[in-house]
């Protein structure tokens, strides 16, 4: 289980100078030094940008006038999000040198707080297939990190940055992060500002991956009231620092489509998660206790398949675009993809959205008499095929629900890192993150006490 000092927790020491930014980039240029070679995480650096960033951070620390609790913070940017520094390739060889011009909305806001900006993370062609990314997973080189945020998870799991930004549309947050023992969150869906973020679908959320809950969390607050959400949105709420610990009352459990894929020593790791929580006096309901739970399991059955109905119709246009410019080289897979939008009509769009509609109705259901839901974060540990980016049943439902969810480093499978996902209720994210810190207290615990994963 990841076990890091928080960034935001070092405040105090910066002000003293006992510690400071700089020390702390040292730190991970050290880790990149050592790892980036064999993990592959980035498409790009600037270590001399940002040993002069943590400069100036230092020295704001020490005059007591921090941009803000992450003020000199290292992060790395998924490369399909603008960045005014750095190309954004979006995973395509072809655009590897093509460069916005601006900063995303999200990357503004971080840079506002002091952020660092190191690099650009590497993504799979166009955040969606499995094509041309290098990136290998850094407790095992031999298997895939996951995608499609395949470098910030990989580098946010190795050490070589603290938070790095990410995004999902169907597992791209959650997934990695289980595979990469790192924390990974996708808000509300509209939750933090997608401006300059090259994932537009309706499903699609702006992602943050990290080491610690409470940078993440702060992180969220530093975008969200400086950027706020995608417009029409408000944006995530909440205390701007870290807000407490809850233990959950009632929780449901989601087992979903992953779980007829999942090894049984799998779900006996999450059974025993289940137990815990019982003996800790918190009281579980799944489909065959409630009808309610049992309604929510219908809905999201064939998530997958239901959201690829939404999401080809909606990717017909760039597609379409990039389609016809055969320089850019794009992928046999991604030009099946607009085949089949292109063979959807408006009636077949608007049936899927409605059935996405009527499972969200399911969610508020279960949401309103439980605190949270709980799943696995992915079916297996990362797989050793680089052919796959991995098998997103556990993931798909949260991206389709427009659910707020963390993926917790608590379980393993044969030794890798395999994440506990928890998922909220419409606008309930600081709540998450609430009830989270309180699972990572109870899984330290019981590590302390001997107890198993």
């Amino acid at each position: 289980m990841m076990t890091s000092t928080s960034y935001a927790s070092r405040g105090e020491a910066f002000r003293t100078g006992s510690d400071s930014p700089v020390a702390v980039l040292e730190e991970h240029l050290e880790i990149i030094a050592k790892r980036e070679p064999g993990v592959r995480a980035f498409v790009c650096l600037d270590t001399d940008g940002a040993r002069r960033a943590a400069a100036a951070a230092e020295k704001r620390w020490r005059s007591n006038t921090p941009l803000s609790p992450i003020d000199g913070m290292v992060i790395g940017v998924k490369d399909i999000i603008e960045t005014l520094d750095f190309p954004t390739g979006q995973g395509l060889p072809a655009l590897e040198r093509f460069q916005s011009g601006r900063d995303a909305a999200c990357v503004a806001a971080m840079k506002a707080a002091g952020a660092i900006v190191i690099g650009k993370t590497t993504t799979t062609e166009f955040a969606s297939t499995e094509l041309h990314y290098p990136t290998r997973n850094p407790h095992d080189l031999s298997r895939t990190p996951g995608g499609s945020s395949s470098g910030s998870a990989a580098a946010a799991g190795s050490g070589m940055v603290q938070v790095a930004l990410a995004s999902q549309v169907v597992g791209s947050t959650l997934r990695p992060s289980s595979y990469n023992g790192a924390f990974g969150y996708k808000p509300t869906w509209g939750g933090l500002n997608r401006s300059g973020v090259y994932d537009y679908l309706s499903q699609s959320c702006l992602g943050i991956i990290g080491r610690h809950l409470d940078d993440m969390w702060i992180s969220v607050r530093q975008i969200a009231m400086r950027a706020g959400g995608d417009p029409g949105h408000v944006g995530v709420l909440g205390p701007d620092l870290p807000g407490g610990v809850q233990k959950p009352r009632r929780v449901a459990i989601l087992r979903t489509d992953g779980w007829k894929s999942a090894s049984a020593d799998v779900k006996a790791a999450f059974e025993r998660k289940v137990e815990a929580l019982r003996s800790a006096g918190v009281e579980t309901a799944d489909a065959g206790d409630d009808l309610l739970v049992a309604a929510l399991e219908s809905a999201i059955a064939g998530a997958l398949d239901k959201t690829w109905r939404v999401l080809v119709w909606e990717m017909r246009w760039p597609l379409n675009v990039y389609g016809a410019q055969p320089a850019l080289g794009m992928s046999d897979a991604m030009r099946m993809r607009l085949a089949q939008g292109e063979a959807m009509t408006q009636a077949d769009y608007a049936a899927a959205l409605s059935d996405r509609e009527t499972a969200r109705a399911r969610l508020r259901d279960v949401a309103s008499s439980y605190d949270c839901l709980l799943t696995l974060g992915a079916v297996s540990a990362a797989p050793a095929d680089f052919a796959t980016t991995g098998d997103p049943s556990f993931n798909v439902p949260a991206s389709y629900l427009g659910a707020p969810a963390l993926s917790l480093p608590l379980l393993q499978d044969g030794g890798m890192p395999l994440g506990l996902q928890v998922v909220g209720g419409h606008h309930q994210d600081a709540r998450l993150f609430a009830i989270s810190r309180w699972l990572v207290q109870q899984a330290s615990a019981s590590a302390a006490a001997g107890g198993t994963p």
